[in-house]
């Protein structure tokens, strides 16, 4: 590696500058659907790698060797897609991939309706209702968009069945003053208004700056209970006070959340670089307090390298008793990129807990494509260089 960012495509049979960018993610598709021990996956997963190609549209056939088709604010290199591995106790992990399908519009607003397009087109392959984001389709996709993204779709690869899909929107596209007002009216049209003072006290209680809304999302498809989900940054926060949030989810276990922060982040005292990102997920169990919380620790801010960031991930899933199959980070990292762990850093992103009231503890570990940039290696200590950790601030899952 040299001492500057370099880009550093992986796995490619032909050479970096002809690959493109649908070849370099369905490659990392594939191979990640096979360290995660898919039955058979095959060259297209499932349907999975059809789906992807699909709703990156006019993006998949560019050339890496163009650059970004635009500013993603999916990954940091810009790279529109992000994958994940999900680790629960006693069982296999599971694979999910975001995409960013309207990445190659010129505004957020075109973005916002080619990525509607692409949605209602896998809706019409899988068989699913895009209800549930028709009727909020005037509070996240008004004529003019404003803030980091319009839409963004993510895919939850199952075993037995077709995937489950999300939909992710932005609650400040009529501007962050707003954002408060319009995730309380989603949360209303959905039937969770009642929900809505307890988040606001238990989640936005530092107010605007401190504790941002970031996303909303809403589960489309196949679930077993579908969710709608608010996300929420804390900015110059602590790992002890995101038990605030925690408390939400009745039951306790708000001290895990504050030592998994720790761990993760390697105990920074404040997180005054990305912030640490609470997500509330409501379901029909209850009108009035989340039935799921999760907390994302911004891992790539507070390592040196991916070596440091997969020790740390493996830590928690052992810590979390979700390391049915933890040698899978390593095959994951392997089928990610050709690179060493140690050679890099920002290919894992985010390390995530999820608790749930129905469900035993699970741990999420996020990955970049890298597809456009590798970050080198730091020194212990060295924070990321400005711009690339204080206002980046994403996770999806």
């Amino acid at each position: 590696m040299t001492p500057t960012a370099s880009r550093q495509p992986g796995h490619a049979s032909s050479e970096s500058g002809a690959m493109t960018l649908g070849e370099h993610v369905g490659g990392q598709l594939r191979r990640l659907c096979g360290a995660a021990g898919y039955p058979a996956p095959g060259r297209d997963c499932g349907g999975a790698l059809t789906d992807l190609l699909e709703l990156l549209g006019p993006a998949a056939p560019r050339p890496l060797a163009a650059g970004p088709p635009s500013p993603s604010f999916v990954c940091d290199d810009h790279s529109p897609v992000e994958f994940s591995l999900s680790f629960s106790a006693g069982g296999p992990p599971s694979v999910r991939v975001l995409v960013e399908p309207g990445c190659t519009a010129a505004s957020l607003a075109d973005n916002g309706r080619q990525g509607m397009r692409a949605l209602e087109a896998l809706a019409a392959r899988r068989g699913f209702s895009t209800e549930p984001v028709r009727r909020v389709e005037d509070l996240f996709l008004p004529p003019v968009i404003r803030g980091s993204f319009a839409l963004w779709c993510a895919m939850d690869l199952r075993r037995d069945g077709p995937p489950g899909i999300k939909v992710y929107v932005n609650p400040q596209a009529h501007g962050p003053d707003r954002s408060a007002d319009v995730v309380r009216e989603a949360l209303t049209r959905s039937g969770f208004g009642r929900a809505w003072p307890a988040l606001r006290e238990g989640a936005l209680s530092r107010g605007p700056g401190k504790d941002v809304v970031l996303f909303a999302a809403l589960d489309l498809g196949r679930w077993h209970t579908p969710r709608l989900k608010v996300y929420v940054a804390h900015h110059d926060a602590t790992a002890a006070r995101m038990r605030t949030a925690a408390r939400l989810l009745p039951g306790g276990g708000d001290r895990d959340v504050d030592e998994f922060c720790r761990a993760v982040g390697g105990d920074p005292g404040r997180f005054a670089r990305r912030p640490l990102v609470s997500c509330l997920s409501y379901t029909a169990h209850d009108s009035e307090r989340p039935s799921g919380h999760t907390v994302h620790v911004p891992v790539r801010d507070h390592v040196p390298d991916d070596a440091v960031a997969r020790d740390r991930a493996t830590a928690a899933l052992r810590r979390h008793r979700a390391d049915a199959d933890a040698g899978a980070v390593d095959r994951a990292l392997t089928a990610m990129t050709p690179r060493r762990a140690s050679e890099g850093v920002g290919l894992i992103t985010y390390v995530s807990l999820v608790r749930s009231r129905r469900q035993p503890p699970r741990v999420t570990v996020y990955f970049s494509p890298e597809a456009y940039l590798v970050r080198p290696p730091r020194a212990a200590g060295r924070p990321p260089p400005d711009g690339a950790g204080r206002h980046r601030c994403r996770t999806a899952g």
